[in-house]
């Protein structure tokens, strides 16, 4: 029975992370109160997420509370993107369902515009939280990368869809989310960008959008 409980056990390893999944889910909601620094806050989480897919070993809540502060000049920003990105999605498909003639322009509209946004989305937290660069860049960059990594990008997309699908399939299922649903979908996120971000670092720039980059650790 000890042996359940130890700490090489798959057990205690999965109690461990789920402790943690819970610790940094709580952390994003607090510190997203304000919604305006929600974007400060997922980058402070995927900070905490990219290192737990690196394998690395630290503090979660110190970790966080110290992207945050690093992160906040530029999750403001992130925060009222994100916002717009949502609202002119959602908009067009309003348009579509409420206008009568000529709602098929804004059927189209909408689909390449959640198409652009989703993908200029899907890496940016990830690259704010890891490397020295300005918004619209690492915007740019996520693009760049779901485009280059089409297929793998595309899987992201099904899997965190297929995460929240789950989530909010019934009452018992929403507590998971309400818990530690919004943590564990960064971490999905932060474990497809971390090996990504691995393989595009043998090329100098690519990440970065710098001939020589460095992350916000000061290692190059």
């Amino acid at each position: 029975m000890a042996g359940f409980f130890s700490p090489d056990s798959k057990l205690y390893r999965f109690m461990c992370r789920l402790t943690d999944m819970v610790k940094l889910n709580l952390l994003w909601i607090l510190c997203s109160l304000p919604l305006v620094t929600v974007g400060a806050a997922t980058i402070a989480a995927s900070a905490v997420s990219l290192k737990i897919a690196d394998g690395q070993e630290g503090y979660i809540g110190r970790d966080f509370f110290k992207a945050f502060r690093d992160n906040l000049r530029q999750g403001i920003p992130m925060s009222f993107i994100s916002a717009l990105c949502l609202w002119v999605v959602w908009i067009d498909f309003q348009l579509f369902s409420a206008v009568e003639e000529n709602s098929l322009l804004f059927l189209i509209t909408g689909i390449i515009a959640a198409y652009v946004f989703t993908f200029s989305l899907l890496y940016v937290f990830p690259l704010l939280a890891r490397y020295e660069n300005t918004v619209f860049n690492c915007l740019k960059n996520s693009f760049r990368i779901s485009m280059r990594y089409f297929l793998r990008s595309l899987l992201l997309v099904i899997v965190v869809a297929f995460e929240t699908a789950v989530m909010f399939w019934s009452r018992k299922t929403l507590i998971l989310l309400i818990v530690a649903g919004p943590a564990f979908i960064n971490l999905t996120v932060c474990s497809f960008a971390s090996i990504i971000f691995r393989e595009l670092e043998k090329i100098p720039g690519t990440v970065s959008g710098k001939e020589d980059f460095s992350d916000k650790d000061g290692t190059e």
